[in-house]
């Protein structure tokens, strides 16, 4: 009996795996086009995990205060009117996180200078709009913010704000 020429077994060996390498990489190619075609499936999954995080008790934030919010990357400012606003810590210029400077009362990007009073709104470029703010609501007293999208917007308006109901005897 004749033995096989050793190169005749490396030959199917390496055409088999590629092959198998082929399908995977068609396989995944599939799989970005679907997931491309069809993102709904993706984003639903992550809303309906809740994104609601609880701030605090409403008395607990002075007047005129931010605090700030790691797990949310968010900052709740307290308006001098008592309105509360959840400020998204990313610089609308270019996305660097912007600390608030307690001493000069503002939100700095350390990246291009832009800086952003309490409720957002820009006081020097490059940023040409406010802040990024998530949806805010007070119930039963305590603070809960809405993370699950960012709200886009031209300038801060008192609507944006959410107020504690005051209680009338």
């Amino acid at each position: 009996m004749k033995k096989p020429a050793p190169f005749s077994s490396r030959r199917s060996f390496l055409t088999i795996l590629w092959a198998c390498l082929g399908i995977a990489a068609i396989t995944e190619i599939i799989a970005v086009i679907i997931s491309i075609l069809n993102p709904d499936k993706t984003r639903k999954k992550s809303d309906e995990s809740g994104a609601i995080i609880e701030a605090g008790h409403a008395d607990k934030f002075p007047l005129n205060s931010v605090t700030a919010n790691i797990q949310g990357r968010f900052y709740l400012c307290r308006t001098e009117d008592g309105g509360f606003l959840a400020v998204s810590s990313k610089c609308t210029h270019l996305g660097c996180i912007v600390p608030w400077m307690d001493k000069e009362k503002r939100f700095a990007c350390p990246c291009h200078g832009s800086s952003f009073d309490i409720t957002g709104n820009v006081i020097s470029p490059p940023a040409s709009r406010p802040l990024d703010i998530y949806r805010v609501y007070i119930d039963n007293n305590i603070v809960k913010v809405d993370i699950s999208k960012s709200i886009e917007r031209e300038k801060f308006l008192k609507e944006q704000a959410a107020y504690t109901k005051k209680v009338s005897i």
